[in-house]
């Protein structure tokens, strides 16, 4: 029963690792902007650039792993 229930949190194919890219960068640009009403100026940008750049350095890893798990 755990096997399955694990299987649940697998990412198997790209669509499920866009639709999951597409929900960190959602709530990364929400973050960010949470950054910039708390922080105004040049440190608010910045924590607001840090957000989505995490998000594509995560995104790249999720579809490198997902490429890498097709080839064996």
């Amino acid at each position: 029963m755990w096997i399955k229930l694990a299987r649940l949190f697998v990412i198997k194919t790209k669509f499920e690792a866009f639709l999951v890219i597409y929900g960190l960068g959602a709530g990364a640009v929400e973050r960010g902007f949470h950054y910039m009403q708390q922080y105004p100026g040049w440190g608010g940008r910045m924590l607001f650039a840090a957000c989505p750049i995490a998000v594509f350095m995560a995104g790249a890893r999720i579809l490198d792993s997902i490429e890498r798990a097709g080839a064996d």
